[in-house]
This record gives C-alpha cells, sequence and structure tokens, in this order.
C-alpha cells in the first residue's frame, strides 16, 4: 500500500476511535456531549517532561446529521501496534516522532518532572516531548500493554 493509501487509513481508524472513545450519546434531537480528552506529553521551558489533560475540539460535519462532529483532522505517516510484557521498564527517553498512543490493553505508568501518570486501555496520549529530558514508561499489573501508535506526517 502507497503512503497516500496508508495515510488515508490511519486517519478514519483514528476517526473511528475517536468517536469510541467519545462515548457520545444523542437523545431526541438533543446533543449530549461527554468531553473527550488526551493526556499530552510535552516538553516544557524547563526541559523537562510534563502532562496535561487537553479537551479534543470537535466542529460540525457539514451536510451530516446534526449529532456528528468530528475533530480537526491530522495527517498520519504510518500506524502499527506495540505489545510490551509486565514488568518491562524503559528509562528517560523522549518520543522520538510525535504521535498518539492508545492504549488497547494493559497498564502502564509514565513519569514526567517527578509526577507519575497512569496510562490505561482507552486513554488516548499524545506524545510530543521530543527534546528535554523525556519521561520514563513502565508496564504495571500482569497483563502485556497494547497500544496503537499512530505517528504524525
Amino acid at each position: 500500500m502507497h503512503v497516500a493509501g496508508r495515510s488515508y487509513v490511519a486517519s478514519i481508524l483514528i476517526t473511528c476511535l475517536a468517536g469510541w472513545l467519545a462515548g457520545e450519546h444523542w437523545v431526541a434531537g438533543t446533543e449530549q456531549h461527554k468531553p473527550v480528552t488526551v493526556m499530552r506529553l510535552y516538553t516544557g521551558p524547563d526541559g523537562q517532561s510534563h502532562s496535561e489533560q487537553v479537551e479534543v475540539k470537535f466542529s460540525p460535519v457539514a451536510g451530516a446529521p446534526i449529532s456528528l462532529d468530528e475533530s480537526q483532522h491530522i495527517k498520519a505517516a504510518d500506524a502499527y501496534l506495540v505489545r510490551v510484557p509486565p514488568g518491562y521498564y524503559e528509562s528517560w527517553h523522549n518520543a522520538d516522532k510525535r504521535r498518539y498512543v492508545l492504549p488497547i490493553s494493559g497498564q502502564a505508568e509514565i513519569e514526567v518532572a517527578g509526577q507519575k501518570v497512569t496510562v490505561s486501555a482507552g486513554q488516548l496520549a499524545l506524545a510530543e516531548d521530543l527534546a528535554g529530558k523525556g519521561h520514563t514508561f513502565r508496564v504495571v499489573g500482569n497483563e502485556d500493554w497494547v497500544a496503537l501508535f499512530v505517528n504524525f506526517e
């Protein structure tokens, strides 16, 4: 499959996953949307990696039913699954590319600037800490941590 085809497939996959994560409900012509958040890892001015919860902004889709919204489109370069066994630990490192990380199963712990953040199945993360000290990564519990990685162009 050529690059454009892979980008298209990854975009469709991201859109479907975002809808699934949104847990949106439509009731008798009235929209009730639960906020969709992404855990963003980023490098602060102090050179440390930090995390924050960022709410995804949605816009109506022209010509679609009123209950259909979508986020900003992001061109994907490629997508792949990662499986990591329980007990795995990776010392301080940076994300090598901007990407979405969508855990499918298991649980992991990320440490940034003295703060530990748990990453569980269904919790979308945006890795943007490309410089600075970075973060650590540890698989906790007794189950493999499996995640979908979607690299941006």
